[in-house]
């Protein structure tokens, strides 16, 4: 735990996927049904033992009265055991749900890859892997224990029937309106924990571009404004909570109060027989019993009821998650990639294979849009005389790698975020990107820890290790957007001649305005309003092209 491989989830419904998680743990699920069965028919039978006992007390059976004492005393034993036993097998069908969805999740993100974030908000996605996974399993963990109180009631009904039938008839008829009472709540809740799900992931989200854009709302003095929007959010989102927690309390009220009402209404009937001498002493102190412990299997019939409405809620959104298609799909019958020049028909972009090839756009975000193109994140572009979107996305991604600022440096160990196939050559690959004095300063070196997203390191630090590992994989063709836009002039130009050494004959595709850069390339391509103007090595092109002139000039301008 977790699987290996945690198989084909069906997500045509809530209720589907509910029912397969089931489905791939019937045999922890159905041992756990067995022991909670087991358990509860224990606990419903010792009634009718003490009363049993109480009645060979009152007619002088001491041989009776031991024997049903004994009797008690093993059937007690057997209600520990099973009952440790049920909730081991309970735990572990929690966490098999719990870790089977985080399983699918986080498949289902790197299959999307590029889309998933233009398609779902960060905050459904954090969500599911926090508040989602624990009410899911627990919908499956209630399985086991509302079958177990199923049966437990069934044999209380009996066992009241043989009784009296009259109160045996008021359970066999009281718990259904019991049931359908809490059912007119379900609805409500339903719709009440879904609203207040998507708030929250909302909020979630919004908090998520907050941290991220941090430094950027504090340069443009937007701070107050987005205070004021996440304060008004989470208003918003307090006031769904408002929502749900009134339902939850009339159900929670509903646990309490429609069990207790049934033990008092069965114990004052039960007495009533006693008194006119329909029942004896025995069957009373039983009987009694019996009213006392229906208040537990009700009870945790209405929990089942509201757990599994919860984990319903949160598989909507699992399931509209693994619902969503990706942008890139294969083609029925993909092309191999044999080589060749890289170019975007869209822009007029052509990266000469072998070659560093620059892109200088007026517009940034021009650039970025090729970059995606030609690694294909989106499609259009072609590698020699095949398009990109004819080929497997599995053999693009292993031939071309692109890299942007946007890349994260994950939580462990650096050299398992930078090598994490133990190439061997990661320290060239730090020599190259000028990083060598970054890991010498760490504690540990390659071995230090490193927080999540790289967050003890600085922006250009965060660069320059970003590089390295881009480096290391060492694809056919490699693209990098604004590579050294957050590194100091001596640092960038030594990055330049590193990299163009690094990568000589094999096709780098750079996206940059920076001179040094520009200057170590084999060919640029200048375009405006994302169209190509002018193409041909940096020293011509400034003397040719004067806006491309000014452009990079002000690049170089402190």
């Amino acid at each position: 735990m977790p699987e290996p491989v945690p198989g084909l989830p069906d997500s045509r419904s809530a209720a589907r996927y509910l029912f397969w998680l089931v489905r791939r743990s019937r045999l922890t699920v159905t041992i756990a049904a067995v022991f909670a069965i087991i358990w509860m028919g224990c606990q419903s039978l010792a009634p009718a033992m003490v009363g049993r006992a109480v009645d060979a007390a009152v007619d002088d059976d001491f041989r009776g009265l031991a024997g049903w004492t004994l009797l008690l005393l093993g059937v007690g034993t057997v209600q520990v055991f099973t009952g440790i036993m049920r909730h081991r097998f309970a735990v572990a069908n929690y966490l098999a749900a719990a870790f089977r969805t985080v399983q699918v999740v986080v498949r289902q993100a790197n299959r999307l890859g590029a889309t998933l974030p233009r398609r779902l908000d960060t905050g459904d996605v954090v969500a599911i892997g926090t508040s989602d996974i624990s009410h899911i399993g627990g919908a499956v963990d209630i399985v086991s224990r509302g079958i177990g109180s199923f049966v437990a009631v069934a044999i209380i009904t009996v066992l009241l029937l043989r009784i009296s039938v009259p109160l045996g008839m008021i359970v066999l008829v009281g718990v259904p309106i019991m049931m359908v009472v809490v059912g007119v709540l379900i609805g409500p809740l339903h719709r009440r924990q879904r609203a207040y799900r998507r708030r929250q992931g909302e909020l979630t989200g919004q908090a998520a571009d907050l941290v991220s854009g941090l430094r950027v709302l504090r340069g443009v003095g937007g701070e107050p404004i987005m205070a004021a929007r996440y304060r008004a959010a989470s208003q918003r989102l307090r006031f769904a909570g408002v929502r749900t927690a009134q339902v939850e309390a009339l159900l929670e009220a509903a646990q309490v109060l429609l069990p207790g009402v049934f033990l008092v209404l069965l114990t004052w009937l039960g007495a009533r027989f006693a008194w006119v001498g329909r029942i004896t002493v025995g069957q009373l102190v039983s009987f009694y019993a019996y009213a006392a412990f229906l208040v537990a299997p009700l009870r945790q019939l209405t929990d089942a009821v509201d757990k599994i409405t919860r984990g319903h809620v949160s598989s909507r959104r699992v399931v509209g998650m693994l619902e969503v298609d990706s942008d890139l799909t294969d083609p029925e019958e993909p092309v191999p990639l044999t080589g060749g020049d890289l170019v975007d028909p869209d822009s007029g972009v052509h990266a000469p294979a072998g070659r560093l090839t620059a892109v200088v756009a007026d517009v940034p975000a021009d650039a970025a849009e090729i970059a995606d193109r030609l690694g294909r994140y989106a499609d259009g572009a072609l590698l020699g005389d095949v398009p990109l979107d004819s080929a497997s996305v599995a053999e693009v991604r292993e031939r071309i790698l692109v890299i942007d600022n946007d890349g994260r440096l994950f939580a462990g160990t650096l050299v398992s975020d930078l090598d994490p196939y133990g190439s061997g050559t990661l320290p060239e690959a730090l020599e190259v990107a000028d990083a060598t004095g970054i890991v010498d300063a760490l504690p540990e070196g390659v071995n230090t820890v490193v927080a999540e997203r790289g967050r003890s390191f600085s922006g250009g630090q965060q660069q320059r290790l970003r590089l390295a590992r881009a480096l290391v994989a060492d694809p056919d063709i490699l693209i990098l957007v604004e590579p050294t836009n957050a590194v100091d002039a001596h640092t960038e130009a030594l990055i330049a001649d590193r990299l163009r050494a690094a990568r000589a004959g094999r096709t780098t595709v750079i996206c940059t305005s920076s001179p040094l850069l520009l200057s170590r390339a084999d060919h640029v391509c200048y375009l405006e309003k994302g169209r190509l103007v002018a193409a041909g090595p940096h020293h011509l092109l400034l003397r040719s092209t004067p806006r491309y002139a000014r452009m990079v000039q002000r690049e170089e301008q402190p």
